[in-house]
């Protein structure tokens, strides 16, 4: 989900001063509706939020397994903060980031959290427009939602209703953000599915959102199959209110990966979860349930596939991409069970529920992914934790040198290198202990994004958290400095 990108490199200024901060909160009451495969079939777990670290928290023996709650991190990472979440038993997502401000979104809406003071995050908004998973970007006074789930309309005020039914609505909503205080609700786009998730291809006079759903079913109006490619809308700049679809490109002409049971335990291709692009290189990559894709973005709204590739054996479900800064490789990430599954555990082992690694050969039409390793948190999570690989971002550290801060819910967030693609290696972590001990819980890091120096994490129960890593291996990316930052349109850092 992501924009055009200013990326100024200087020092950093320090103690930067905090806004006064407003409150707006619109009240009512919705249960969100699941999105499918993402965890919303569980309840976030219940255990007591935490503030600060100011214990400093303390390293993991190896093999070790946190007390209930106990925040742990490795010595090259501080906690520096949390702020909880206002509604107990919300989901919260994912993260995008403008200015000094950070914008949260949550299965009932989403936070903005004016970020100057890193240290002292203060909420300027809050607002309530439900509808999994609200999935959220920016680019200038405009912000982008994602709804995929079956929602009575397109208000705020919207309640679940059957995908059955031909009214319920599904797809992105779009918010003027020039008062941040009073964010309004500008324009709804409907697109096939919902959207799942959303990303932004910045033009020089439009916008383009490459939308991402999938699981179509010949019982939705709405979402019939076939459902092979991705809705792609047009946002006008000067005229937003404007925005619609304008094409849908199919992505797999041949229905993409058939899953079970032509391929045991793999999800059926029927659309893509997730889409980076690479705007300075014209390049895409989509994680596509049973499929990685490389494609071509130079004609926005015709996308087209360079190179796809499966693995049949280990990923169950190709949930996220990110390309290293040299574009010359991309990492995959594997949902398995959905974001809801215990499978940082010895059972599972060390390829299943994990990030893949892909180098990109070639030039041109010719580009490849070919596949380098596996790359899964060393630290063992109970089996009463969901863990698997899920939302990260680049660390800038430029050099020729790849690291990644990553989501790993109850696994916490990793700090880990793959300058080595066949020898990944986690250089630093921070998570908590189980939030449950007794049955299976929800919890822990939706998204971990590195932003102007500092680790933000949105985590499902807790709220955001704030995180300083203090490496030499790092310490390069504390002077590139963004304007914006929506992971999943990558910028050109250096």
């Amino acid at each position: 989900m992501t924009s055009k990108h200013t990326t100024r490199v200087r020092h950093r200024s320090l103690g930067a001063a905090v806004a006064a901060a407003g409150l707006l909160t619109t009240l009512f009451a919705a249960g969100p509706a699941a999105a499918t495969p993402d965890p919303g079939d569980l309840s976030p777990g219940s255990a007591a939020a935490r503030g600060a670290d100011p214990a400093g928290g303390r390293v993991l023996a190896p093999g070790e397994i946190p007390g209930q709650d106990e925040i742990v991190h490795s010595a090259n990472v501080k906690h520096l903060t949390n702020i909880p979440s206002t509604y107990a038993g919300v989901i919260n997502t994912d993260l995008a980031f403008q200015g000094k401000y950070a914008y949260a979104g949550n299965y009932n809406g989403f936070t903005i959290y004016d970020i100057g003071n890193p240290k002292a995050p203060k909420t300027v908004s809050q607002v309530l427009c439900p509808g999994g998973q609200n999935d959220v970007s920016v680019q200038g006074d405009l912000l982008f939602l994602s709804t995929d789930s079956s929602r009575s309309d397109d208000s705020c005020n919207s309640v679940s209703q059957p995908a059955t039914e031909k009214s319920s609505w599904e797809g992105i909503k779009i918010f003027d953000i020039k008062d941040k205080k009073n964010p309004k609700y500008i324009k709804s786009v409907e697109t096939n599915c919902g959207s799942h998730t959303h990303t932004l291809v910045p033009g020089e006079r439009d916008i383009y959102l490459y939308v991402a759903s999938y699981s179509p079913n010949e019982a939705f109006p709405d979402c019939q199959p076939p459902h092979d490619g991705i809705s792609v809308i047009k946002v006008p700049k000067k005229n937003p209110t404007q925005a619609a679809v304008v094409a849908f490109p199919v992505l797999f002409p041949d229905g993409g990966n058939p899953g079970g049971p032509t391929n045991p335990g793999v999800t059926k291709t029927t659309g893509c979860h997730d889409i980076t692009v690479l705007p300075s290189k014209k390049l895409a990559a989509g994680a596509c349930m049973g499929d990685g894709i490389l494609f071509d973005i130079s004609k926005p709204e015709q996308p087209r596939v360079i190179d796809r590739v499966q693995d049949n054996v280990n990923f169950a479900f190709w949930h996220s991409a990110t390309f290293n800064e040299k574009a010359d490789k991309v990492v995959f990430t594997d949902e398995l069970g959905g974001g809801g599954g215990a499978t940082c555990n010895e059972a599972t082992g060390p390829n299943r529920g994990a990030d893949g690694i892909y180098d990109i050969t070639g030039r041109g039409d010719q580009r490849k992914l070919v596949f380098r390793s596996y790359f899964k948190i060393p630290r063992p999570q109970a089996d009463t934790e969901n863990c698997v690989a899920h939302n990260g971002s680049l660390i800038p550290v430029g050099g020729g040198r790849d690291i990644m801060v990553q989501a790993w819910y109850q696994g916490g967030v990793s700090v880990w290198d793959f300058t080595d693609s066949a020898r990944p290696k986690e250089i630093g972590y921070f998570e908590r202990g189980p939030l449950t001990t007794d049955r299976l819980g929800l919890g822990g890091s939706w998204s971990a994004y590195y932003y102007n120096g500092y680790v933000y994490s949105n985590d499902i129960a807790k709220g955001l958290d704030v995180l300083r890593i203090d490496d030499w291996r790092t310490e390069s990316a504390k002077w590139v400095w963004m304007d914006r930052l929506n992971v999943q349109t990558q910028p050109e850092y250096h």
